[in-house]
């Protein structure tokens, strides 16, 4: 077994032996579904019937669906990103105990380093979200279903996608941090934050005009954006099927983002695959750099 391999399942076992940090991450998503369906699953509900043209009306299963497929969204885009953080918080913690040390002062190449911690990462990141996205699709079931089999293996795409920009931000944040301290005041900031600036948890287009040109530069805008289309593109295909006008349906993918406009010109979804996966490469390329440019303690 090569030494990459050794130190990934190292720091996996690590992960999931440590039940705080495993809990913690694994519990987040848990926690959002149910605040999301208790106290905001009303407000979407109003908000899509309050914004159809006289005379258009939507069944109860087509508005569960839109609700649903908002919910998850909403979720999934941040879990990807929140569970990458409190998996890859173990890095730090080799720091705060001393094993960092240990392990630079071996043979072990620094960039070997920093690759089985992005690895590991990413792979209890996955499981993770997986195990979310399962929930969140039996939620779905539930109040409205209307995902098609492509609908699901996009959104499982996403959801990689996503987790290896969470995987990428968050190893690169870490690396600048040394303290138990640092640890809690970031995963705190992430946790708040981070659902507002990439339109989670309230859709981009109710924000100022400044403000949305800002927030078009961050690529976890458009990670965003990719799950809400294909978590919503059955339910909006079936309301096409129906009858529902078009410019009804397109003003409904404007509302909730996905659509998503960079200075006035829509963003395409392969354009959006490309913000995300060229994201990625930057990220990964600098906490690489970073980990080989960093002296031996």
């Amino acid at each position: 077994m090569t030494t990459t391999a050794v130190l990934i399942k190292r720091n996996i076992k690590l992960f999931f032996k440590d039940k705080g940090m495993f809990f913690t991450s694994l519990v987040t998503p848990a926690i959002l579904l149910v605040l999301y369906a208790t106290f905001l699953g009303n407000v979407y509900r109003d908000t899509f019937t309050a914004g159809l043209p006289q005379g258009v009306t939507l069944d109860e299963g087509i508005i569960g669906g839109l609700v649903g497929g908002q919910l998850i969204s909403s979720i999934l885009a941040v879990s990807c990103i929140t569970v990458a953080f409190c998996s890859n918080f173990l890095m730090v913690q080799d720091k705060v105990n001393g094993t960092i040390k240990d392990l630079r002062i071996s043979p072990v190449k620094p960039a070997t380093l920093s690759i089985s911690y992005y690895i590991a990462t990413l792979i209890s990141t996955l499981i993770v979200c997986f195990v979310a996205a399962g929930v969140c699709l039996g939620y779905v079931v539930a109040v409205g279903w209307y995902m098609r089999v492509s609908d699901i293996l996009y959104l499982l795409l996403d959801i990689l996608l996503l987790s290896f920009f969470g995987t990428a931000l968050s190893s690169l944040i870490n690396f600048f941090l040394n303290t138990q301290g640092q640890i809690s005041a970031v995963g705190a900031i992430i946790s708040a934050g981070y659902g507002f600036i990439c339109g989670a948890y309230m859709p981009i287009s109710s924000f100022s005009d400044g403000l949305q040109k800002a927030i078009s530069f961050l690529p976890g805008t458009y990670g965003t954006s990719l799950v809400r289309n294909h978590a919503l593109g059955g339910v909006f295909a079936e309301m096409e099927e129906q009858g529902i006008p078009t410019a009804v349906v397109d003003g409904m993918r404007d509302a909730i983002d996905c659509n998503l406009y960079f200075f006035d010109e829509k963003v395409q979804i392969g354009e959006m695959y490309l913000v995300l996966g060229v994201s990625v490469v930057v990220l990964v390329g600098v906490y690489i750099l970073l980990n080989t440019l960093k002296k031996k303690v």
